[in-house]
């Protein structure tokens, strides 16, 4: 069984400035921080590309994060991003029986005008496990402080 996470926001800025800050790769590394020191993406935002969300991992000095898809692009409207696995010390793990508990997991942005300003829900997916009860409340405390951050870089 999957959890729902739901967030949203309200940004004073047209809805591709939002689109344009939230996936381009210099500013996504700046809202990103909220959720972990040094993240940014490998790959592009196009439907069915392959995509990589990392970060420097504490315990080494390799790459951790996800392994995703975006099974979905209406551009400017809505994104859907699925995620397949895990990337741990730089490897790949989309097969292991920890990894395929909560596959698949998806992660969606919507993008909605609201006269000039940009109505942002963000709707995740979420194992309903023991460890996931911990990410989870990590990610309620993470995500308003990201969109706050990316409301702020809009709105400059």
């Amino acid at each position: 069984m999957k959890e729902k996470m739901h967030f949203e926001i309200v940004i004073q800025a047209p809805v591709q400035k939002v689109w344009d800050v939230m996936l381009s790769d210099a500013t996504y590394r700046e809202w990103t921080e909220a959720f972990h020191t040094g993240s940014y993406y490998k790959g592009d935002w196009s439907e069915g590309s392959k995509i990589l969300f990392l970060g420097p991992d504490e315990n080494s000095k390799k790459e951790s994060g996800m392994v995703s898809r975006i099974k979905e692009n209406r551009k400017y409207e809505f994104i859907s991003i699925e995620h397949l696995g895990v990337v741990m010390d730089g490897v790949e793990d989309t097969t292991s029986e920890q990894v395929m508990t909560w596959l698949p997991a998806f992660e969606n942005y919507t993008f909605t005008d609201k006269g000039g300003d940009t109505h942002l829900a963000i709707d995740m997916e979420m194992p309903d496990t023991a460890e996931a009860k911990a990410m989870k409340e990590m990610f309620e405390g993470m995500w308003p402080k990201a969109l706050l951050k990316l409301k702020e870089i809009c709105e400059k």
